[in-house]
């Protein structure tokens, strides 16, 4: 297309320098129903998609491969991508011929995904996988079912955990290194142990037909040739391992049902290791991906999953995920998706995992064509592992973007530490603490000027009241930090219990600051107050809760019963989302 800029990889793609480009690329994203303005309830936020993605202002991010994009981009329809095409349609026939015994239903579904197939190789601008998800999704509304791998799922398993419990792997895991790695004393001992230990399981659980009935044999030569003869660079591995010190919190995506029972032994090594895990599963079908229900119809499995936490929660808080993550190690989670790995589709709850996570460890060829295979770079290191045609195990590495800066738990709560002493040390000098809740980011593109309002208040309130410490939010913001992490350290400060008046901005507040400032107040302005704000909304529900413990908490401004209208703010961003209806 001769509107398309000449271009390497999707990282180079950028908005806003051609108007006529843009809307190709607003056409290509609303076409894959991959937009967030059109639909922001399915789709990714831009602030949520960079809790995982390194984007900078106006980036392009597609997920997909460079090269299976570059293809979609490109006029005409190549061999290679109508293969990729036709791939969908058979696996979409073989999935209706084998689960749809009414013969009107099947031929209706067939027809009608024929028809939506069609449409997607004449404007060749679908992703395939996306088109296979719509075309999955009829065929589940149409034929009543929910998950037609259930019964395939559940033997897959059950093969995967005699696979784990045969000679083979016992032999393979157990047998003593040779020759012994050396070492300078028993914790570097313990390290090479456990790098070993990693690399075996990993090689493992990626063997092609683990679970097949040829392992249940006697003759074990041909999978024995299989794991030795790769000989792969465990490298980056191991020091992503050794160079970060303490513990990791890692967020592990897997690939297929047979090879969960491998992986779970993975995952119990690394929380052996000291390690927390966030295990990702599916929303809801997706072939032979494990889903976050297959438990409930699996006994083997929930047995395996007995030991974890199972979060159902879709939107998850950061406190309540860093919560869970205290309360046990190993958590599961939906990725609120019935797809191959697609960030802008995924839950709140797995962005927040992703951004939490200091590493991670995905699974297949699936997901290594969606994360490495994608030049964009990421917010967290990410190791791949997977099998490629030939079966040769491979191993790939992509470092976390350098410009990310990841603001840790024991950061923020660090930060936040230092305002409760400074609060602890006023209260000592017989000080009031006053904390001031304002509007932030309510206002879209209004950030900058309600900073102004706020520090400019502020500053009159210090003036006009003696032996009072008061907190104001906007001289604690450090660059790179998002709502999340604000509004996490903020409820820690907020529920210390020093603060002895909560003021909440009023009107006359603002109208005051504009005064002081010797401006008009903007029609945008008119009328707020706090209550507008989602930020605030919650932090009135938090006095609220702190009063009950600290009953000599003075609460002032707009009553408690104004603060209705804010649904949540958006998230990782500074300005809400709707008004609730």
């Amino acid at each position: 297309m001769s509107i398309l800029p000449d271009f390497t990889s999707i990282k180079d793609l950028k908005y806003g320098e051609d108007p006529v480009f843009d809307a190709w690329l607003l056409h290509f994203m609303t076409a894959n129903h991959l937009e967030s303005i059109i639909d922001p309830v399915k789709n990714a936020s831009p602030e949520q998609l960079r809790f995982m993605v390194a984007l900078d202002d106006n980036q392009v991010f597609a997920p997909c491969s460079d090269w299976q994009f570059n293809r979609l981009v490109t006029p005409g329809l190549e061999q290679d991508l109508l293969d990729v095409y036709a791939y969908v349609w058979r696996a979409l026939v073989k999935l209706v011929k084998n689960h749809v015994s009414d013969r009107y239903q099947r031929k209706l579904i067939l027809n009608l995904c024929r028809h939506k197939f069609k449409q997607a190789l004449d404007s060749s601008i679908m992703i395939p996988l996306r088109l296979l998800k719509n075309m999955i999704t009829i065929f589940l509304s149409r034929s009543g079912l929910d998950d037609p791998y259930r019964n395939r799922k559940e033997l897959l398993f059950s093969r995967g955990k005699a696979f784990v419990e045969s000679d083979f792997f016992k032999q393979s895991m157990e047998s003593c290194p040779y020759p012994v790695p050396d070492c300078e004393n028993l914790a570097d001992m313990r390290f090479e142990l456990d790098m070993i230990e990693l690399e075996r399981v990993f090689r493992l659980s990626s063997l092609p037909d683990q679970w097949s009935q040829a392992l249940f044999g006697e003759d074990y030569k041909i999978f024995s040739k299989m794991y030795s003869r790769d000989k792969v660079d465990f490298t980056p591995v191991r020091d992503v391992f050794h160079g970060n010190e303490g513990a990791l919190k890692i967020l592990f995506i897997p690939d297929e049902t047979g090879g969960l029972m491998a992986d779970l032994l993975m995952i119990k090594s690394l929380l052996r290791q000291g390690h927390s895990v966030i295990l990702a599963l599916k929303e809801g079908f997706w072939f032979d991906s494990p889903t976050f229900w297959d438990r409930e119809s699996n006994p083997l499995l929930a047995d395996a999953l007995k030991d974890a936490l199972f979060v159902s929660e879709e939107r998850i808080s950061k406190n309540d995920l860093l919560s869970s993550l205290r309360e046990n190690p190993f958590v599961v989670i939906s990725d609120g998706t019935r797809e191959r790995l697609n960030l802008i589709r995924c839950s709140v709850t797995f962005a927040r995992a992703w951004k939490e996570s200091d590493l991670i460890i995905a699974k297949g060829w699936g997901n290594r064509r969606r994360l490495i295979g994608n030049s964009n770079l990421f917010t967290r290191d990410i190791i791949c592992f997977y099998r490629n045609l030939e079966g040769d195990f491979k191993l790939d590495f992509k470092a976390k973007s350098p410009k990310v800066n990841k603001f840790t738990e024991a950061g923020i709560s660090a930060k936040a530490n230092e305002i409760i002493a400074e609060m602890q040390q006023a209260r000592s000098e017989r000080k009031a603490v006053m904390f001031y809740s304002a509007i932030v980011g309510s206002i879209p593109g209004q950030v900058d000027t309600a900073i102004k309002v706020l520090n400019t208040f502020v500053g009159h309130l210090r003036d006009r009241l003696a032996d009072t410490y008061i907190i104001n939010p906007a001289e604690h913001f450090e660059e790179g930090m998002d709502a999340d992490d604000l509004m996490f350290m903020w409820e820690k400060v907020q529920r210390s219990g020093f603060i002895t008046i909560w003021r909440f901005q009023t009107y006359a507040d603002i109208e005051k600051s504009f005064e002081l400032m010797g401006e008009r107040v903007p029609p945008v302005w008119a009328g707020k107050d706090a209550t507008y704000s989602t930020g605030c909304t919650k932090e009135m529900h938090i006095a609220q809760d702190v009063q009950k413990r600290h009953r000599e908490l003075q609460i002032i401004g707009p009553g408690p019963d104004k603060f209705l209208r804010r649904r949540e703010y958006g998230v990782g961003r500074f300005s809400d989302v709707v008004i609730e209806s």
